[in-house]
């Protein structure tokens, strides 16, 4: 029987593959991790009470508190405030924004916030969180450096149609800041008729809860959309705690931006299934699954791979990954995001500065000079180009430029992950299984 590699084994034949791909690996960092990682206990919660923030030592890990004056400030805009007594809040940092430490080029700014809300009944904490939702959105509906996009509350009680396009039962409801005003929608049944969906009924079951909105906070003056994904739960008057969509999610992930949270996070956590991160791992291989069979784009499979891979063990397939996300031709993920990004800012009745967006533009054309070559280079700055002059024009034609440079910069972000996925037997190995 063979010994198991160690670490530095298994570290030795990632960077032989790293190599040939051209892609750099800091040996000495990259050992560090990976003899971090090994020791890490599945549940262990770390506080750093310098920068007071806090999460599961695997996050922690991975990010940076340089920019956490700009991630507090952002979260201003996004969080859903306290409520003494009634509601209760613990605001976290999620996907590329926790993990700043490798994510040179994140393609957006995601928060994640455990909403806790105590109440005599189920409808009443459905209400009070239908009633803050609202709030929220009319509050922070448009201003210099923010704009609101939309909020999912609510699930389609049966198939029919929306402003003529179909949509599902069961499948989340999305609300403009028009929609929010007006507290209800229309949609047509299959027999044609029109029915009301007020946001008061559709509060009763609010299932997937989501806010997003574009940013342009200050100093960095950056573009980014910014979103928020509570996890709701009901505290019932005997300390009973109840998740309002059916499942309290686990902690894996996230950075704590306010160690007075802890308290509310220590009290949700310990209702937490024991095999949750036996069900976080196998419901994100289920999303690398989908990105590498339907819905192809290797970059958000090889995100969640590398969290899949940090939490089954297999910290050398974890540490070339975290390795990838810092190479330079990543920043055509991010400048991909952007593009819809840029798009959403300069809508109509957007406050945002209009020489930020210009400005925005502009970073991503320089972005993608420095990292394309030969004719792909031409093409893709020559639709960022035809996209800067259609920045004030609303048609239909800015749309189809949008589509179109997105739909390049994602091809060529496929093109850049597939090959250097695929050049690691064990990692190509994984993909090729889930492709069965």
């Amino acid at each position: 029987m063979h010994p198991s590699p160690s670490p530095k084994e298994e570290l030795n034949r990632i960077i032989e593959s790293a190599r040939r791909l051209g892609v750099e690996i800091d040996e000495e960092e990259a050992l560090q991790w990976l003899t971090a990682m090994a020791a890490v206990q599945h549940d262990e919660i770390t506080v750093d009470a310098r920068h007071g923030v806090y999460g599961h030592k695997v996050s922690l890990l991975d990010f940076t508190p340089e920019d956490l004056a700009h991630f507090r400030q952002v979260g201003q805009i996004v969080e859903i405030p306290d409520q003494p007594g009634v509601v209760e809040t613990a605001l976290a940092l999620s996907g590329s924004a926790a993990q700043s430490k490798i994510q040179t080029y994140p393609g957006d700014c995601d928060y994640f916030e455990r909403v806790n809300i105590k109440a005599p009944s189920k409808a009443e904490a459905c209400r009070i969180l239908g009633e803050t939702l609202r709030q929220k959105v009319l509050s922070t509906a448009s201003g210099d450096t923010y704009r609101f996009i939309e909020v999912k509350l609510g699930s389609y009680p049966f198939d029919g149609l929306r402003d003529g396009k179909p949509v599902k039962k069961g499948a989340p409801i999305s609300w403009s800041l028009a929609d929010v005003q007006a507290a209800q929608i229309v949609v047509q049944d299959s027999q044609g008729n029109p029915n009301i969906l007020t946001w008061e009924e559709m509060a009763q079951e609010p299932g997937w809860t989501k806010l997003d909105w574009v940013i342009a906070c200050p100093p960095r003056k950056q573009l980014a959309n910014a979103s928020n994904n509570l996890d709701v739960t009901w505290e019932a008057p005997d300390g009973t705690i109840l998740p309002l969509d059916g499942q309290l999610d686990p902690y894996f992930q996230e950075v704590y931006l306010e160690a007075e949270s802890i308290p509310l996070f220590t009290k949700l956590a310990k209702q937490v299934a024991a095999d949750a991160m036996d069900q976080y791992v196998e419901q994100l291989e289920k999303e690398v699954k989908k990105y590498v069979t339907k819905s192809l784009n290797y970059g958000k499979a090889a995100k969640r791979m590398y969290n899949v891979f940090r939490l089954k063990g297999l910290y050398s397939e974890a540490a070339y990954l975290r390795e990838l996300f810092d190479e330079p031709a990543t920043i055509l993920y991010q400048i991909s995001a952007l593009v819809r990004t840029v798009d959403e800012a300069s809508a109509s009745g957007s406050e945002i500065n209009q020489e930020t967006i210009t400005e925005q533009l502009d970073e991503l054309i320089l972005g993608a000079i420095e990292v394309l070559e030969g004719a792909q280079e031409k093409q893709i700055v020559r639709r960022l180009l035809r996209l800067r002059t259609l920045i004030n024009d609303p048609s239909r034609k800015r749309e189809q430029e949008v589509l179109e440079a997105q739909a390049e910069l994602m091809d060529e972000v496929n093109a850049f992950f597939y090959d250097r996925l695929m050049a690691v037997q064990s990692i190509r190995t994984y993909i090729e299984t889930l492709q069965q």
